[in-house]
């Protein structure tokens, strides 16, 4: 058994696969969880092929029962409860105010906000009997700005913003490292949408993946609570 476990929750192609990738290479036990398992079987495959431990977990972020059974599950396999946390679960549904149904309003900021705060009452309260973990959200350019179209995105995103300000100043004297990434920008992720751009204007995974690696092993003299990426060609 190890007590050197991440979880992920979010897990797709790009920056979800590559956090767990990187935590498995620096010898993690990777707990991976999406809505979908067709998302997380090339993970869970590819961390295997490279002698990781991993586990796939169907979880729907929004509701409490799913993350309430991943946490149980996670502890089942691995013995203990993750140290590291990472809350990238996203949903967006395009369109106008006026367009948008008071159903999808509410569907969107349940996934990209109020399934963060379901986490937190999972996976917190083992940190601070161990007075330590890291806790890191992935924000986005809609963190900071509702655009015209974006309105399902910016809700969520700027609850999610306030909801890590107040995790970090609640848990942070108690050991645990509530962080906020700033994504401003497209992520490489190889579908459709990516893959006829210049690699340039992307942000890469795999890099991306690295700075939540820095935030988890940041000393707690220096600790960061927010910080925002971009490719440097990126208009900001």
């Amino acid at each position: 058994m190890t007590t050197k476990i991440a979880a992920i929750l979010g897990v797709g192609p790009g920056l979800g696969s590559s956090i767990a990738k990187k935590f498995a290479k620096e010898g993690y036990s990777v707990a991976i969880m999406s809505r979908s398992l067709s998302k997380l079987t090339p993970v869970e495959q590819e961390i295997k092929r490279n002698n990781g431990s991993v586990i796939s977990i169907p979880t729907d972020a929004g509701s409490t029962d799913s993350v309430k059974s991943a946490y149980e599950a996670i502890r089942n396999e691995f013995g203990a409860s993750p140290s590291v946390f990472v809350y990238n679960a996203g949903a967006f549904s395009p369109g106008g105010i006026l367009d948008t149904t008071v159903e999808q309003f509410e569907n969107n900021f349940k996934i990209l906000c109020t399934g963060c705060f379901i986490a937190a009452k999972q996976f917190v309260p083992d940190m601070l009997s161990q007075k330590s973990g890291s806790f890191l959200i992935t924000g986005a350019t809609a963190s900071l700005r509702g655009g015209k179209g974006f309105m399902n995105l910016a809700v969520g995103k700027f609850g999610l913003r306030a909801l890590s300000q107040s995790m970090a100043r609640e848990f942070g004297p108690q050991g645990i490292h509530v962080a906020h990434v700033i994504v401003d920008g497209m992520i490489d992720t190889g579908s459709e949408y990516t893959r006829n751009k210049d690699k340039k204007e992307l942000l890469n995974p795999d890099a991306l993946a690295k700075v939540y690696w820095d935030l988890h092993t940041q000393d707690p003299t220096v600790w960061t609570h927010e910080l925002d990426v971009r490719p440097n060609v990126e208009k900001w």
